[in-house]
């Protein structure tokens, strides 16, 4: 029970961040590094501490209590997930909400599940599983199994986006519904993003004493109430504050670089709309590891929870890139390839899910 309520954790996680870029969509007349940044600040800083208010009594306290180290560490790798989540709109952007979202998140799934495995096996700590525990047991085998097909699965998704870039200088797909695809420029930004956005997950284990005091305070007020479903919501203050300062300062510099600062003023813009599309984009986002957090919970942090997070996701912005025609046009094999990406994937979500029941 305790594997299926996390699994479902997970999917509400994944289909929250599949689905936050879709509002900006909606948003008019601004510039992309306004509309991000806008969301950005509700991601970041607006509603982290509003959900660990509400859900961690003093989690403020926690903080301020928690080891300087500890708390430099994990603000560091908030700030190199922020370069990652930076390029991940840019990412999504110039390959399309469907095919950015699977490289971007395939990558970053498979070093977010297998890197802190392999930091534990030289740094062993109580309760956290090492790359040599997965190697020599079971359920391990199936989770790497599972972390290879995907990798598999990007592959072929890799190649619906080559396939699709061909399909578009032949003039067979729709100009104007692709207008920002750039398969080169993209498939770079991706792989940077993919490997820094794994980054989020090592902060979540770098700030793990803040989340373990919070599971305990909630232990002792709750007897026999296993572990505390918000635990990670006063780690995510922190890392987040690394990712605001990462993309604050980047949007800063191209508003001055384009001339966009008038964005946030020009009333010849729908003002009101755009910040409230960006808001509900910025807010969506957060609510993916909110549940994150949640799920974790449930199944314990580590190679299942991180690559389940992603793929689904992955899933949920393929469907959104087919809802919104981002394959419009493009001929069939293009558009078989990236539907067989997407069954491997979710073939290998059933294999991570079976190899974390035996455990």
């Amino acid at each position: 029970m305790q594997v299926i309520l996390g699994v479902v954790f997970h999917f509400i996680g994944g289909f929250a961040s599949g689905s936050f870029y879709i509002p900006y969509k909606k948003v008019k007349g601004w510039a992309w590094e306004s509309f991000w940044i806008v969301g950005g600040i509700f991601s970041w800083l607006i509603v982290p501490p509003i959900a660990a208010w509400i859900t961690i009594p003093h989690f403020a306290d926690i903080i301020k209590a928690t080891d300087g180290q500890i708390l430099l560490l994990t603000y560091f790798f908030g700030l190199l997930w922020g370069i990652g989540g930076l390029t991940y709109g840019l990412g999504v952007r110039y390959l399309g909400v469907s095919l950015g979202s699977t490289i971007i998140l395939g990558l970053c799934a498979v070093f977010g599940s297998i890197i802190p495995s392999v930091y534990y096996n030289f740094y062993p700590k109580v309760g956290k599983d090492t790359f040599s525990m997965m190697l020599h047991n079971p359920w391990g085998q199936w989770v790497l199994a599972g972390i290879v097909v995907c990798v598999i699965g990007i592959i072929i998704c890799g190649r619906a986006g080559t396939l699709k870039e061909a399909d578009l200088a032949k003039g067979r797909a729709d100009v104007a519904d692709n207008k920002d695809y750039r398969f080169g420029l993209g498939i770079f930004v991706a792989i940077v993003s993919g490997v820094l956005s794994a980054c989020f997950n090592f902060g979540i284990e770098a700030g793990k004493s803040m989340a373990d005091t919070a599971n305990e305070v909630w232990k002792a007020a709750h007897p026999g109430g296993g572990n505390f479903l918000y635990q990670n919501n006063v780690t995510y203050v922190v890392i987040l504050w690394g990712g605001l300062s990462t993309n604050f300062v980047w949007c800063m510099i191209l508003n001055a670089r384009n001339k966009t600062f008038g964005n946030y003023t020009d009333k010849q813009k729908p003002l009101l709309k755009n910040y409230l599309f960006s808001a509900l984009a910025g807010t969506t986002w957060f609510l993916q590891f909110f549940f994150y957090g949640m799920g974790e919970s449930k199944m314990g942090n580590g190679a299942s929870s991180w690559i389940l997070h992603m793929a689904f996701i992955i899933l949920i912005a393929n469907a959104w890139g087919l809802l919104l025609n981002e394959w419009k046009g493009v001929g069939k094999k293009a558009r078989y390839t990236v539907i067989a990406g997407i069954a491997t994937i979710i073939v290998s979500v059933l294999i991570v899910g079976y190899g974390n029941s035996l455990k």
